[in-house]
């Protein structure tokens, strides 16, 4: 293989896949990825040292940037700690926070992959609207500190309905014959209509021969929090409260119908409100979740 080529099965290739709600990353050509954690991170806040003179000039001054503590992970994050909220790098499905995404791309790294970014390309799936401003600035990055040999950015849907016609393939291959239909798809490049529905948002992205059809995208704000936002609504209505599993120290054992005993934790630091919104919320996902099996 020539210098500076990549491809095929010798490359240890990396996949990122960045979304509102989970980061998932892992090696290329893998059925799963190495490690899916969530893109939210506890970050707390450290105040500058110095008199106080000092630290009014941090605060007046943009250009000094507070110095803060980020925890990765499910484990880390749903720690309760005292100054502390729960933040996000993606918005809009796109990176707004480089400095949380440059820490999870370390956590990435050190703590999944356990390998050094410089052995292995890099892929990188991205929305269809990315702006090209965040796009260079994620090249940049990853040359300039990670110093990786190759990199690719593609759109998620690209990927998507490739995925698809793959798929199509393994069917069509089924019995030890090909499907006629699946010949005629094989000599084209990849076309068709993605529909993603995510935690934070829905998009219609049309396909074109392998390419995105970005001035034809169609979104909506509505996504899967949506459901956990309407449980909410309902169990309001009905006076119920939910109690995340920080608060509780012990529980005992009731019949059914009867009200829950339990008793708080002692020892609590004041949390933040987003952290208790982001332990309430982990238990709506749980019951948002519909198992098919038992229909």
């Amino acid at each position: 293989m020539s210098g500076g080529i990549y491809g095929g099965d010798e490359v240890s290739g990396v996949v990122f896949d960045a979304g509102s709600h989970s980061f998932r990353v892992g090696f290329a050509g893998e059925e799963y990825p190495k490690g899916d954690i969530p893109s939210f991170v506890a970050v707390r806040e450290i105040e500058p040292d110095g008199d106080v003179e000092m630290k009014e000039i941090a605060e007046s001054d943009n250009n000094v940037k507070s110095k803060r503590d980020i925890f990765i992970g499910t484990t880390s994050i749903v720690v309760p700690r005292a100054n502390t909220t729960i933040q996000s790098f993606m918005k809009d499905g796109m990176i707004e926070d480089w400095e949380i995404f440059e820490n999870l791309l370390d956590y990435s790294y050190s703590k999944i992959l356990h390998s050094d970014a410089q052995y292995h390309p890099a892929l990188f799936t991205e929305s269809a609207w990315n702006d090209k401003s965040k796009r260079e600035r994620l090249t940049e990055l990853m040359f300039e500190k990670y110093n990786i040999p190759a990199f690719f950015l593609c759109k998620n849907a690209v990927l998507t309905a490739c995925r698809m016609l793959d798929e199509m393939e393994l069917h069509s291959n089924v019995g030890g014959h090909r499907d006629k239909a699946f010949l005629g798809l094989q000599t084209a490049r990849t076309s068709g209509l993605v529909v993603d529905s995510g935690a934070t948002q829905t998009s219609a992205v049309p396909v074109y021969d392998g390419y995105a059809v970005t001035h034809a995208v169609v979104r909506s704000p509505i996504g899967g929090d949506i459901i956990c936002e309407q449980l909410q609504h309902m169990l309001d209505e009905q006076n119920i409260e939910l109690i995340p599993i920080y608060k509780i120290g012990g529980k005992e054992e009731v019949n059914e119908n009867e009200a829950p005993r339990w008793t708080k934790r002692k020892g609590l630091p004041e949390v933040t409100e987003s952290y208790d919104k982001f332990m309430k919320k982990q238990i709506l996902e749980d019951m948002a979740i519909l198992n098919l099996t038992t229909m």
